[in-house]
């Protein structure tokens, strides 16, 4: 089992930029893709950004696409997601999940492992 935690929220105002870091560990296999969701008040589970540990293939969501960026550091077990220009409607907890495959795939179902989140605040 891979254990995760993710860290780096907090309250920001419209504009701003967050990184946020998740940190894997346990039974880690090297060969996994990973991504980070999040999920507003009210609102279902939401693909944000993924990418794979073979090839650093990266998916966004469209909302994400040129504000954020998701990158991976292999020997930290890390990832990031630099979020940048932040927006109200970016307010979520946001998690990070490792992957089974190395595909970096946007279902969730995909997914093996969860963090337990962090929570991004984004006011005007």
């Amino acid at each position: 089992q891979v254990q995760l935690t993710e860290s780096g929220g907090g309250s920001v105002q419209t504009g701003d930029s967050l990184r946020l870091s998740c940190v894997a560990s346990g039974d880690v296999n090297r060969r996994n893709a990973m991504a980070w969701f999040r999920q507003a008040p009210g609102k279902g589970r939401e693909f944000v950004a993924a990418i794979s540990r073979a090839d650093d293939k990266k998916r966004y969501t469209y909302s994400a696409e040129g504000r954020f960026t998701i990158s991976r550091d292999n020997a930290r077990n890390t990832i990031y997601l630099q979020m940048n220009s932040l927006k109200e409607e970016d307010t979520a907890v946001y998690s990070c999940a490792a992957a089974v495959t190395d595909y970096p795939t946007t279902e969730a179902i995909a997914y093996k492992d969860w963090g337990q989140g962090t929570q991004v605040t984004v006011s005007s």
